[in-house]
């Protein structure tokens, strides 16, 4: 199966770190090397500490050990406050470019990236709206399902809760298909689902030294980063060997809001989203951007 790596952070950040460690996966220290790709989501020059609608977006069908996009994308710092990465092992779908996840689509104004791990079986949902896949992956129907159905459940741009209290009635009928770890994001907020493994960790003041787990690398997160620096990192398997991952549980929906959990976390085996989102919002507070590797 495939491997996900998702980051949420107040503070516009670079994900050098965690993306050097987790490409040698595609292909290196796994044998997830049949595509991968990456999706930022880029604040505006104008308002650097808030949340963009841009997207820059890389795929490669070449796996990502070895591929020279990714080469540059370890050493170059491109800063986001939300990011969608993942390795492929093809397991529906041939290995071309089209079928390499994140997808990215249009809805309400906004674009949304998606990437998945898992096979779904027997999966073939009616989809009559404008959202139609280019490639041929099982992922990018369910995607293009879900869009189509949030877009039926909400006239306008809903509020994060909303859209939280949304796909946890809407995802559960696609996991009972099989696999259906996923992350999901829209530029506002990290949604991440785990079927069967996915595991996250809060990065923040006070920081520590951290030792990658695919790569002869240790980083003083301390020395680089600011008190207001606050993050989370979101993926199929630890990126390092000394902090304290939590696994999430099967069926668990959670959602991240400026680098912290946002207040509650949703069972899509039992539906409820009663708590208000509390995470901070980093449009109100102007502070300087960090670019430092997470």
């Amino acid at each position: 199966m495939c491997q996900l790596l998702g980051m949420n952070s107040f503070l516009p950040a670079s994900l050098t770190l965690s993306f050097t460690g987790f490409s040698q996966r595609g292909g290196c220290t796994d044998h997830h090397a049949d595509g991968w790709g990456i999706a930022f989501f880029e604040s505006e020059s104008a308002t650097p500490d808030k949340p963009g609608k841009g997207v820059r977006y890389f795929v490669d069908k070449e796996g990502a050990s070895t591929s020279p996009i990714a080469k540059m994308l370890r050493s170059y710092p491109i800063k986001s406050h939300n990011v969608v990465a993942h390795v492929r092992k093809a397991t529906v779908g041939a290995v071309t470019l089209e079928n390499c996840h994140p997808f990215v689509r249009e809805l309400w104004g906004r674009y949304w990236v998606f990437a998945h791990n898992g096979d779904l079986k027997d999966y073939a949902p009616s989809l009559h709206g404008s959202f139609k896949p280019v490639g041929n992956t099982d992922s990018e129907l369910a995607f293009c399902w879900l869009l189509q159905e949030l877009a039926k459940s909400h006239v306008g741009v809903p509020t994060v809760q909303e859209l939280t209290r949304t796909l946890a009635e809407l995802v559960p009928q696609i996991a009972k298909h099989g696999t259906f770890n996923f992350l999901l994001s829209n530029g506002q907020a990290l949604w991440a689902h785990a079927s069967t493994k996915l595991y996250y960790v809060l990065r923040q003041h006070p920081f520590t030294e951290v030792h990658l787990k695919d790569d002869d690398v240790k980083v003083d997160l301390a020395s680089l980063n600011s008190p207001q620096d606050r993050l989370a990192i979101v993926v199929t398997e630890p990126l390092t060997t000394n902090e304290a991952w939590i696994a999430m549980a099967p069926g668990e929906l959670q959602v991240f809001v400026d680098g912290a959990l946002a207040g509650c976390s949703c069972s899509t085996r039992m539906p409820w989203l009663s708590q208000p989102l509390t995470a901070s919002s980093s449009a109100s507070t102007n502070m300087a951007a960090t670019s430092n590797p997470v």
